[in-house]
């Protein structure tokens, strides 16, 4: 088998296992949360670090490891971050405590899969630019993305099957993956680049990236989290210091990369006009695109799903089959794409990608809360084809336009702003959700219990975290029964059975939140659907295609 081959196959088994494990954790935390005995409704922060943590470390480490790979070896440092990864999802099986400090261990855990996710993302596409000639390299990354969205797509039905078996399972099933391809990187993958011992380790410039970024991070964290009488955190003091500390650290680093001899972060790749024009877009694309999926999918399990007659247990699997076709698009023209953008160049291609993602948000906004499913899947399939059609030319274009011995950097650099762009996507998502239900749930929830024949809770329901109320309907919880069962006992025995009676069925609920949230998610759309539109912009700008090696050997290939 050619090496070219065996490199494609083994970073796509890598990345294929790490996307399978961010998906299977999204589509399985209703089990992972009763299976620790979580409470919902005052836990919303344990929701938020085991979806975001793993991106916060990822985000923080990617430049890192990605220079530090052209000093070492990019083969010798993918290899550690498999080793890395698995022993992460051997822990996450054993977690071993409930409660508080269970899902304290599986947060820690995910950092460790973060460390070796880390090591994976920003040595994958550098090595399959290596081992690849320029002509080929659209059509390799295009398989690879299709690995990335093919592994999402199995986690998600994977995790909705095997959560129902056991909850360790879901992370249990990446060790063999994890095992097959450590021992396949040690024993086939090979050194094709030299790598640059002769460089020395930017430290304070890693410093000051790792702590800039974990402090901006950590604090649009917690700026989703209730402080006060607010539904939000972006007033506590900690918040705000973590921003500013975070930036000022941010602006030191960029004064420091520019007088180190050897920077971690290669601020002269972006006077390239195509590594510029990409990674801007890309980033402009991720902030946009990064929280669809999750907003999606607690929009079908708190509210389409059971208004459909599904149980609240078995709603998150089934938003997981439901989500499918946004995957099947995204795959279907992965491939084709890259293989044009090989033929044709990127800019087209990506800037048509991004403008078909923008349609698509536009048309979600049009949807009542109670839609036509045919309907709802072919726009989330029209946008998994947009999306598919940027990916892979984009990240070509980007790894195209670099010097061989700066690909490592640059591998790291683009990652690092693809994982930025997907954290704020999530923290934008929740925070405009979050705004736009605290002003009308409590009024909305009230009226409801009223119009049920229980108007002594209406005091009761208008205090319910904005958070909790989310957190309770992503996790399969059934939202009526938590909030009733936390009353206290007088209140309890004062509503009439037939107000009980209807505010226990799968609708009412469902109903009552349905107005508030599709409001507020419309808004979130339409800011997505201008970001994809600048995308598109980007994405034009970024020229006509060049080849680093080509043109370092005199050669120009343009198109």
């Amino acid at each position: 088998m050619q090496y070219k081959w065996i490199a494609l196959s083994n970073t796509t088994i890598g990345v294929l296992m790490a996307s399978i494990n961010g998906s299977i954790t999204i589509i399985s935390l209703p089990a992972i949360f009763r299976g620790i005995n979580v409470n919902p409704f005052d836990s919303f922060q344990f929701l938020l670090w085991i979806l975001m943590g793993y991106n916060v470390v990822t985000a923080t480490f990617l430049v890192s490891f990605g220079k530090l790979s052209d000093i070492y070896g990019r083969v010798r440092l993918y290899n550690l971050g498999f080793l890395i990864f698995t022993v992460g999802s051997i822990l996450l099986s054993i977690t071993p405590n409930q409660g508080s400090l269970g899902a304290l261990e599986l947060i820690i855990f995910r950092v460790i899969q973060g460390v070796g996710g880390a090591f994976l993302f920003s040595n994958s596409a550098a090595i399959i630019t290596d081992a690849f000639p320029y002509n080929e390299r659209g059509k390799a990354l295009g398989i690879n993305q299709i690995a990335f969205l093919g592994g999402s797509l199995i986690g998600l039905i994977l995790g909705g099957i095997l959560s129902v078996i056991n909850w360790r399972l879901v992370f249990l099933v990446s060790v063999p993956v994890g095992i097959l391809g450590t021992i396949w990187s040690y024993t086939k993958l090979k050194e094709i680049s030299k790598p640059s011992r002769n460089e020395s380790i930017d430290w304070v410039g890693n410093l000051t990236l790792a702590v800039g970024l974990i402090s901006i991070l950590v604090a649009v964290t917690y700026g989703l989290l209730p402080y006060g009488s607010s539904q939000l955190g972006w007033g506590n003091p900690y918040v705000i210091a973590g921003l500013v500390v975070g930036f000022a650290l941010i602006g030191a680093f960029i004064y420091v990369e520019r007088k180190v001899q050897y920077p971690m972060f290669r601020l002269e790749l972006f006077k390239i006009r195509m590594f510029a024009a990409g990674n801007f877009a890309s980033l402009l694309r991720s902030i946009a695109y990064g929280g669809l999926t999750i907003m999606l999918v607690i929009f079908l399990q708190g509210i389409w799903l059971p208004i459909h007659g599904y149980s609240y247990e078995e709603t998150p699997f089934w938003a997981g089959i439901y989500m499918i076709p946004l995957m099947v698009g995204f795959v279907s023209m992965g491939p084709i794409s890259g293989w044009l953008s090989d033929r044709y160049g990127a800019k087209l291609l990506a800037t048509l990608g991004m403008v078909i993602v923008g349609v698509g948000f536009l048309m979600l906004t049009t949807l009542p809360y109670n839609f036509s499913y045919p309907e709802f899947a072919a726009i989330i399939f029209f946008m998994g084809l947009g999306n598919g059609m940027f990916a892979s030319p984009n990240t070509a274009s980007i790894m195209n336009s670099v010097p061989p011995k700066y690909r490592g950097a640059a591998s790291g650099m683009r990652a690092t702003i693809q994982n930025i762009g997907q954290t704020a996507s999530i923290t934008i998502f929740f925070t405009i959700v979050i705004i736009a239900l605290s002003s009308s749930l409590p009024s909305a929830l009230a009226n409801a219990v009223s119009q049920a024949g229980a108007p002594q809770l209406s005091g009761y329901v208008q205090n319910i975290p904005v958070t909790g109320a989310l957190f309770s309907a992503f996790l399969g919880y059934d939202p009526v029964k938590t909030i009733l069962s936390s009353l206290p006992a007088q209140i309890y025995s004062s509503i009439p059975p037939q107000a009980m009676a209807i505010m226990e069925q799968h609708t009412w609920f469902p109903t009552a939140i349905a107005p508030s949230f599709l409001l507020s998610l419309r808004e979130a759309f339409y800011i997505s659907a201008i970001l994809c539109f600048l995308a598109a912009i980007a994405s034009a700008l970024r020229g006509k295609t060049t080849i680093a090696e080509i043109e370092r050997d005199g050669g120009r290939v343009d198109k």
